[in-house]
């Protein structure tokens, strides 16, 4: 039994868990608001007297995209080999490796390319994000802003929104691009076939749905990277701590929402 007007350990667990999901749902609308906002400013706001710089969304797409193509490189490159490794090795013992091509080349544009580049931006630009955000918060630049008459919405979010949804796709293509040229590499060599008989077999297989597929994903994972950095940065408590805090779980709900989305787009596009 327990003290009179204490809560049994159920009671708390079931009171946590309500709060923990009306907080997620609060994150939620607060992020569709962010997105609604940010398309508002976009495309009226020069009406208002507040237009979206260019300046401010070539910058942060420098940041996002350009900054990012080194490492993007790298593990594109290593991701295409390893696929080409380990589909010749799985199709050796049936005598279809010369189907290899298929195989990677399917798994790089509709699923790797799109998904290694989305978690990439996640720990690189949505972490920086929610950490500059966070501080803004966390010293009242944010108020400052509303106080200058300037939207806070209009001057932080929709440059990165704009930018996250160019460069985030542009990414993925360079991805998709390197990994499949490394595995070439990798499968010309193996099977003893020219480059360009390699080329012909990916365009061959390849389609414009398989290239938009993978694209559309990296589109819907640059809003998610956008919006799950603004919403951690601006809800940001307990000073310096708390900035180190949401800087880590921006980056984990973002490569979390990325998988999910992930796997629902690849879900409903089986059903269509």
């Amino acid at each position: 039994m327990t003290a009179r007007g204490s809560a049994s350990p159920f009671a708390a667990w079931l009171n946590g868990l309500g709060r923990r999901s009306l907080d997620t749902l609060a994150s939620f609308g607060f992020g569709a608001s962010l997105l609604a906002e940010s398309a508002y400013w976009t495309a009226l706001g020069r009406r208002q007297g507040q237009p979206v710089r260019l300046a401010s969304v070539v910058q942060q797409m420098m940041d996002t995209g350009v900054g990012a193509i080194p490492i993007v490189t790298v593990l594109s490159a290593t991701i295409g080999l390893m696929l080409a490794l380990q589909g010749i090795h799985a199709l050796e013992p049936f005598g279809a490796q010369g189907q290899v091509s298929l195989g990677v080349a399917l798994s790089v544009v509709r699923e790797f390319g799109p998904l290694i580049t989305g978690i990439i931006v996640a720990g690189r630009s949505g972490s920086a994000m929610a950490a500059r955000l966070g501080s803004m918060t966390i010293n009242q630049e944010i108020d400052a802003l509303r106080v200058m008459g300037i939207h806070p919405v209009r001057f932080l979010v929709a440059p990165n929104l704009i930018a996250m949804l160019v460069m985030v796709p542009a990414l993925a293509l360079w991805a998709e691009l390197v990994a499949l040229a490394s595995a070439g590499l990798y499968i010309t060599g193996r099977l003893g076939i020219g480059f360009a008989t390699y080329v012909d077999q990916v365009t061959g297989f390849l389609d414009v749905d398989d290239l938009g597929h993978g694209l559309a994903k990296a589109l819907i994972f640059g809003a998610l990277i956008t919006l799950v950095g603004v919403v951690n940065g601006t809800r940001v408590t307990g000073g310096a701590e708390g900035v180190g805090r949401v800087t880590t779980s921006s980056v984990v709900q973002a490569i979390t929402a990325i998988v999910i989305a992930d796997g629902l787009f690849v879900y409903a596009a089986l059903q269509s």
